[in-house]
């Protein structure tokens, strides 16, 4: 899982199974008795990666007591987190932005079930293979996207932006951004160059919702307290004879800019909150639960 400069992957390999993980919980929360969101797109991408051999970690058989709460946990976070950054969606369509672009796109689905505005075009960016993946199986089930969707097969390490303005991208409009799930992926200088370019094509009026890990959560203590818990787990899969994957090892655990600090300092307004905030607001009834992973969510405004 060792990751490298020039890494690249498909849909259930390396960081493309991510996204699949994060389908899984979408899946899951969909078809609870009080979901958060509807997303019907996601048991079709996890259906399938199964039938391309690939198997969900929230399927395990007999889960035991750590890896139980550990899914318990993940899927509650992941479905949180979804619910924050459809609302900032919902706003920003509310303020008038119309063009949005999806950062390390994966397995998002918003462009097919999301009420967007009418006039609304949402810009995909991930790797070529993992983009091919998504439009393949979705057009195999006849769904069809709700905005205008504009795949822009290109890895976030090359010139993205120029990928972007040769797909009609208009950096004169206020453009709506999101990462999620992206930025622990990315080496430090890398994030610092993401947010650049970002920043050099945002529109006054731009909007950009950013799940951010900062200083706190890449500190040796945190990393000590996330492997101690990942070892009892694994420990517990082991003796039932299963393997359990440490998604952290695909990380750049190296110390970074907090995100809200970058984005004020170049003329962003920025509310913050919390994972353990976000998770209790959607997820009360596991509040007592929840760890604090030491994320944050980030809402910016370019005036």
């Amino acid at each position: 899982m060792a990751r490298t400069d020039d890494d690249s992957w498909d849909i259930t390999e390396s960081v493309g199974a991510t996204a699949l993980g994060v389908a899984a919980a979408r899946a899951a929360e969909s078809r609870s008795d009080k979901p958060l969101f509807d997303d019907p797109c996601a048991q079709i991408f996890v259906d399938a990666a199964v039938a391309r051999g690939w198997s969900s970690p929230f399927t395990a058989a007999d889960p035991g007591p750590a890896q139980a709460t550990r899914i318990r946990m993940v899927s509650a976070y992941a479905a949180a987190r979804t619910k924050w950054f459809d609302e900032f969606f919902a706003s920003a369509g509310a303020d008038g932005i119309h063009q949005v672009v999806i950062l390390a796109a994966g397995l998002d689905a918003r462009a097919w079930r999301l009420p967007w505005p009418d006039g609304t075009v949402v810009f995909e960016i991930d790797q070529p293979k993992v983009l091919a993946f998504k439009e393949e199986t979705l057009a195999a089930h006849g769904i069809q996207p709700v905005a205008r969707h504009v795949a822009v097969p290109v890895d976030l390490r090359q010139d993205w932006p120029e990928a972007l303005r040769q797909n009609g991208f208009d950096p004169t409009q206020p453009t709506a951004w999101l990462a999620e799930g992206l930025l622990p992926y990315l080496p430090a200088e890398a994030q610092d160059l993401l947010f650049e370019r970002l920043h050099e094509l945002s529109a006054p009026g731009s909007r950009a919702a950013v799940e951010g890990f900062g200083t706190d959560y890449f500190s040796d203590e945190n990393q000590r307290i996330r492997k101690a818990r990942m070892d009892a787990i694994r420990e517990e899969a082991a003796k039932a004879g299963q393997q359990v994957t440490d998604v952290s090892e695909l990380f750049y655990i190296e110390p970074r800019e907090d995100v809200a600090d970058w984005l004020t300092r170049h003329g962003w307004q920025t509310t913050v909150e919390t994972s353990a905030e976000v998770t209790a607001r959607y997820k009360p009834e596991l509040a007592a639960e929840m760890l604090d992973i030491g994320s944050e969510f980030v809402d910016g405004k370019l005036a």
